[in-house]
């Protein structure tokens, strides 16, 4: 739609970037300005009437009505009536007035009536940043079928969305919208941010185009690769093999084996360089530790802020935190970042630059073990590809329970047969130091209890600088872990049986379920214990009988309705008035192929 300047500031102002945008912004009410022969009390109404007297009070203004559509006399009343209202009621002028009308034993009054120039409609009234008529007019003049149609809208769309701003009948209140309407509105929404999302979408020449065989090493592996492991690296091998720089995401949960493809990544860029950054250094060692041991042909360099200066030209897969960040890196051709939420938007980039040579860009591939709801993931599709692995290589038995104060002796219990075995405890607390607000023991509070009653007791918690040595330590000889959330994501601790996370309800369903994937990284039996003072949560009984991520992911957006779920570049679930993630699948299907189609 081609704009007159004033059109644009006033998009500008409603900060809209297109008539859909405008089409989203529903009226707050509407009024009806037809004339009926009806009389109806309680409602705002219209009265073709003439003023048959007006008498002033010191803070109020009568007026007489006769009403001719009704055949009736109405007692206008004004309530601190400003000098310009007094000026509107002449005795003998016959006009059009609305207002609410109500009525006790025969005799009917208006409040604050307002004289109307604009009979005969029903008009909607809008909240936003334009004054009330401003937006009024800027709604008539752009809101029209054509322009919806020309930004790629499907007519009946079009037609439902112009049904909210242009009524033939009067909605009692948005709540009461019929649901084709509401399903418009949805799709309105999802294709406006999709179709946002597919032009920020880049395209730049791939620094290369080759990609060599991972099918002979599979086979040399002490284990299978799952149909999904295997089916994410053959959209990998394609993305590789085009012209283009590949922006894929690959999305698995905790322990579904996203090593694996990270290595097959890398193997496949042969005889090329990939560089793959990790959040902490303890990834990044476990990262490389798995690399030396399945590819053990290739040259593999681990970069740290410990790391002496080495000359990276040599090797064919660097490995590394954000110390890579810091350094004269080679030119690269794949460039991986694991737990990519875990880094801001700019580091990613400036890693891919120092990678980059003149306008062609690396392929590019983030990992995440955040798993997020299907209909999160089919939305991202519009500006980057990708992967979910949902399935993880072995079935793990963990039994998950919610307890309450009066099962601590059995938790007592179990806990020192774990011990007795061999195994090893985590125990989350909510805070590190005591707080008035909150009904939980700190850690600081209940560290003296643990310490107590049984030996090699670790602590540690996010602003522990030591955190990394004290949980290599309490890998090696540590009994029980007592922590705040930040365990880190992807550690692995093969002797952990047990977790007990204290004021569960507190925490998302997603973060539960992170620290439930630390136990029973091996095939050990695992416990997860889910301690609460509440008497009852339906969430987190849903939360123990569902063991899977992207289940956990949705039942999150059930429980929590989207807002705070996604971390990193879009809170999606906030940004959307009408549509729901947990859902409205079928909807971001319609709209996902209807874009696919305009391509």
């Amino acid at each position: 739609m081609s704009m007159t300047k004033e059109q644009e500031e006033k998009f500008k102002k409603l900060g809209l970037s297109s008539c859909i945008e405008l089409a989203l912004v529903v009226p707050s009410s509407y009024e009806d300005l037809r004339v009926h022969e009806k009389l109806q009390i309680h409602t705002m109404q219209l009265i073709d009437a003439t003023v048959e007297s007006v008498c002033r009070a010191p803070n109020s203004l009568q007026i007489t009505f006769f009403a001719h559509n009704f055949g009736h006399l109405i007692t206008g009343v004004l309530f601190r009536p400003k000098p310009y209202m007094l000026h509107q009621f002449k005795v003998g002028d016959r006009d059009y007035y609305y207002g609410m009308v109500e009525c006790k034993s025969g005799f009917c009054s208006m409040s604050m009536p307002k004289k109307v120039t604009n009979i005969g409609a029903i008009t909607p009234k809008y909240k936003s940043a334009l004054r009330s008529d401003v937006m009024f007019r800027l709604i008539q003049s752009s809101l029209t079928k054509e322009n919806l149609i020309s930004e790629g809208l499907k007519e009946e769309i079009a037609e439902e969305l112009l049904h909210v701003h242009f009524p033939a009948q009067i909605v009692p209140n948005l709540r009461d919208l019929e649901p084709k309407i509401v399903d418009a509105l949805k799709y309105s929404e999802l294709f406006s941010y999709m179709k946002q999302l597919s032009n920020k979408r880049r395209y730049f020449k791939a620094l290369t185009s080759t990609c060599s065989d991972y099918e002979k090493w599979a086979q040399t592996l002490p284990f299978r690769l799952t149909h999904e492991q295997v089916k994410s690296i053959e959209e990998i091998k394609a993305d590789f093999s085009k012209e283009l720089s590949a922006r894929r995401m690959i999305v698995g949960d905790v322990g579904s084996g996203k090593t694996m493809v990270i290595l097959a990544s890398a193997l496949m860029m042969l005889p090329n360089r990939s560089v793959l950054m990790a959040p902490t250094t303890i990834l990044a060692n476990q990262l490389y530790a798995e690399a030396k041991k399945f590819l053990p042909d290739i040259k593999i360099a681990l970069v740290t802020s410990k790391t002496k200066d080495i000359n990276l030209d040599e090797y064919d897969f660097i490995i590394g935190t954000h110390a890579l960040l810091y350094r004269e890196l080679p030119c690269a051709s794949l460039v991986m970042v694991d737990e990519q939420h875990r880094f801001g938007t700019a580091q990613r980039n400036l890693l891919e630059k120092l990678v980059s040579s003149g306008e062609k860009k690396p392929h590019f591939l983030q990992f995440s073990a955040t798993p997020i709801p299907r209909t999160q993931a089919m939305i991202e599709t519009a500006h980057i590809d990708v992967s979910l692995i949902t399935t993880t290589p072995f079935k793990k038995d963990i039994t998950s329970r919610v307890i309450h104060k009066n099962d601590f002796k059995e938790l007592l219990e179990h806990i020192k047969m774990e011990i007795q075995s061999g195994n090893q405890v985590l125990l989350v607390y909510p805070l590190v130091e005591q707080s008035e607000v909150l009904e939980y023991q700190s850690i600081d509070e209940a560290r003296g209890f643990w310490e107590k009653r049984f030996s090699n007791v670790y602590v540690t918690h996010g602003k522990d600088k030591e955190k990394e040595e004290v949980l290599l330590e309490f890998n090696k000889s540590g009994a029980i872990l007592i922590a705040t959330t930040v365990v880190e994501v992807g550690i692995s601790l093969p002797r952990l049986s047990t977790v007990v996370i204290v004021g569960a309800e507190r925490l998302g369903l997603s973060t539960l379920h992170q620290l439930r994937g630390r136990v029973s990284r091996t095939g050990l039996k695992g416990y997860c214990f889910l301690y609460t003072n509440q008497s009852s949560s339906e969430r987190l009984d849903r939360f123990t009988q569902t063991s899977s991520g992207f289940d956990i992911a949705n039942l999150d957006l059930k429980f929590r309705k989207g807002g705070d779920l996604l971390k990193g570049h879009n809170q999606s679930g906030s940004q959307f008035k009408w549509v729901d993630l947990a859902e409205d699948e079928e909807i971001v299907k319609s709209v996902k192929e209807d874009l696919g189609k305009r391509k």
